[in-house]
């Protein structure tokens, strides 16, 4: 597996909004209702709301044969705000290479902990990686109830 990690650009845009969209549709199926999945990926249309993200964090992709595959984000140094992975590309050492990455960088800001807001699909591997529950959380998109859980992890 040939995979770089680069910075995320704004042109990558339409390819994470796919890769986000799909994801949640593909991967998630198993732990959220069919009304979860489609409010919560068609949050992926916010073109604005992703340009800010690339432009006002840490943002990386992780790319293969020149397709991204992967994509993670750090904000305000200690928050991992999105992580997602190509569904054809799970179990692969691809979400472990991205979050490696944030660490590396969240590791350069003298802050004691990492935490993110993480699903029911991606809770067993955020615990995998030394991650803990401290709470469950209720979003509401267009009048749905999501639950996530928030994560951390001391640095």
């Amino acid at each position: 597996m040939n995979l770089i990690l680069r910075l995320a650009q704004t042109a990558d845009i339409p390819a994470l909004q796919a890769l986000y969209k799909s994801t949640i549709e593909l991967s998630c199926i198993n732990d959220y209702t069919p009304e979860q999945i489609r409010v919560w990926a068609a949050s992926a249309q916010n073109k604005e709301r992703w340009k800010k993200r690339i432009e006002g964090q840490y943002f990386i992709v992780a790319i293969i044969a020149q397709a991204i595959v992967g994509f993670a984000s750090l904000e305000n140094g200690n928050y991992i705000d999105m992580m997602y992975v190509h569904h054809d590309h799970l179990r692969r050492g691809i979400a472990n290479l991205l979050i490696d990455a944030l660490e590396k960088k969240a590791s350069s800001y003298p802050l004691k902990e990492l935490y993110s807001n993480v699903s029911k699909t991606a809770r067993p591997f955020f615990e995998k990686r030394g991650f803990q529950v401290v709470k469950e959380n209720w979003i509401e998109i267009e009048g749905v109830s999501i639950s996530n859980y928030k994560m951390v992890k001391e640095l």
